[in-house]
Parts: structure tokens; C-alpha cells; sequence
């Protein structure tokens, strides 16, 4: 990181060595640089589908777990292996067999199969359709991992709790969900959130994988606009540019970008407030 942080500040291309002190001049250049900002764009983009979903879908699985008597371990076992998928071959399996071309793939098949017309998932020409495929693969790659933390926040919640809304003539369901077990979860979920939002931040591996040659503008084909900012400083620093400077650079401004939205957002939200667990 120190080392990233003094070639920021000099010209360094082809080259960890440099010689040349340009002071600001990087940060400056990346910060009015529209690919840079348009990968933010994307970030965000990114962020707004899958925080919600992840934190969703992990609450839901949780909710069942916690109600289920018989098998627990191995259905829990069953929704947390994917995380212990490597990034890339789960990018791979997406992209080759379910997700593959027009004709082919387990997607364009059911879709064949029920009349609908199949789609070119990972075109640029067509509409977006790679959003979901994206958002899927991260959806199941790290939904598991959460659901366990909010299952364990779960396992923490005093049955009394529910024994005495019972009494009170609290009905089952949402009333005690939304009353009791979310109110309880509140440590946990915040949590959670950040985690997310980090994890967001540092989208490269499905990107690079699923769409690295879908497009043919951008640098190295890709499409600039559903390329996050860790893609395009891959490009700068190790494609054909060697630009170790500006590289740097952004990798520092996206460092400090996610070390303020974090922080902002713990503190809205209440991270490590006194009384939590």
C-alpha cells in the first residue's frame, strides 16, 4: 500500500522505479478522467441491485432455516458451499453453461422449451441482459455467507421475547417479525451492510471473466459502461499501458472512497452502537 502510494505522485510507466515527481498531477488526471468516473457509475449501478437483493435473500433463507427441525445442518451446509466457489469458476460456469450464447446454454434452453425466444445474455448491442447474469452469479456466490451471519444474530434472540409478544396477543408472522426479530437483528444487519458495500466496491472477478471480450470498445473490449473502477485500473496498471502512476492513483482515491462511504455509513446507521451485540 506505501508503495502504491509514492508511485501516485510520479510518472510511472513501464516502470516500479521512476524518476519523475509529478506531484498531484495523477489524481488530478484520473479525477476528470470520464472512463474513471463512468466505472464509479457503474459501481454504483452494481451496488444498487445487489446490496438490497443479497441482504433480502440471506434475511429469507435465514428466516426458513431457523424454522426447520429436521436436516438444518445439511440444508445449511447446502446454501453455504457456493461460497467456498472460486470467483472465477463460478464466472466460468455462468458464462459456459448457463448463460452460453443464443443457442446453447441450460438458460436459452428452458426458455426454448416454455416459447420464449432465447437471448444473447452477454451481448452489448442487445439490451443489458448481462446485469442479471452478473447479479446472479454474485447473488450465489455470497448469499450463504450472509445468511449464516444473520442466522447466527437469529439464534441470539431470547425466545422469551416471542413467549411474552405471544401473550401480549402479538399474531406470528410479520407482526413479530417486523416487532421483535428484525428490532433484534439491527446489530447484525447494519453489519452486514458494510460488508456488502466493501464487497461491492471490489467487483473484478465476474466483470473481467464474463465480459472482458463482449464488447470491443473501452480498452482491452470492454464495454465501458459495465466496466467497475478495479477493471479499468487493471487496464491502466497492467494492460497495455503499464501506467503504474495512474494506476495508483486510482487505486488510492478508490481506497479512500471506500474507507469514507464505510465510515459514513456505519455512523448513520449506528455501527457498534452501545447495547449492541
Amino acid at each position: 500500500m506505501g508503495w502504491s502510494i509514492w508511485l501516485s505522485f510520479y510518472e510511472a510507466r513501464n516502470t516500479v522505479t521512476p524518476t519523475v515527481f509529478v506531484g498531484l498531477d495523477n489524481y488530478r488526471d484520473m479525477l476528470t478522467d470520464p472512463a474513471f468516473l463512468s466505472s464509479l457509475g457503474t459501481f454504483v449501478v452494481f451496488a444498487a441491485f445487489i446490496v438490497p437483493l443479497t441482504l433480502a435473500v440471506s434475511l429469507g433463507l435465514a428466516l426458513m432455516l431457523n424454522r426447520v427441525g429436521v436436516l438444518r445442518t445439511f440444508f445449511r451446509s447446502v446454501y453455504f458451499l457456493p461460497t467456498a466457489c472460486s470467483y472465477v469458476v463460478g464466472a466460468l460456469i455462468w458464462k459456459l453453461s448457463i448463460f452460453n450464447g443464443v443457442r446453447f446454454g441450460l438458460a436459452n434452453t428452458l426458455m426454448r422449451a416454455v416459447g420464449i425466444e432465447p437471448v444473447a445474455w452477454l451481448s452489448v448491442t442487445q439490451p443489458p441482459w448481462y446485469w442479471l447474469v452478473i447479479v446472479s452469479l454474485r447473488l450465489w456466490l455470497q448469499v450463504g455467507f450472509f445468511m449464516i451471519l444473520f442466522l447466527a444474530g437469529l439464534q441470539r434472540i431470547p425466545p422469551v421475547l416471542y413467549e411474552a409478544a405471544a401473550v401480549d396477543g402479538a399474531k406470528p408472522g410479520w407482526q413479530t417479525f417486523r416487532y421483535i426479530t428484525f428490532p433484534q437483528l439491527r446489530a447484525t444487519s447494519v453489519a452486514i451492510l458494510v460488508l456488502l458495500l466493501i464487497n461491492a466496491f471490489q467487483a473484478f472477478d465476474e466483470f473481467y471473466n464474463l465480459l472482458a471480450n463482449a464488447g470491443a470498445s473501452g480498452g482491452g473490449g470492454y464495454p465501458p459502461y459495465a466496466r467497475p473502477p478495479l477493471v479499468y485500473l487493471y487496464y491502466i496498471a497492467l494492460g497495455n499501458q503499464q501506467d503504474f502512476g495512474h494506476g495508483s492513483a486510482g487505486a488510492v482515491i478508490l481506497a479512500a472512497l471506500i474507507a469514507v462511504v464505510t465510515v459514513l455509513q456505519a455512523k448513520f446507521l449506528g455501527f457498534g452502537r452501545r447495547g449492541d451485540q
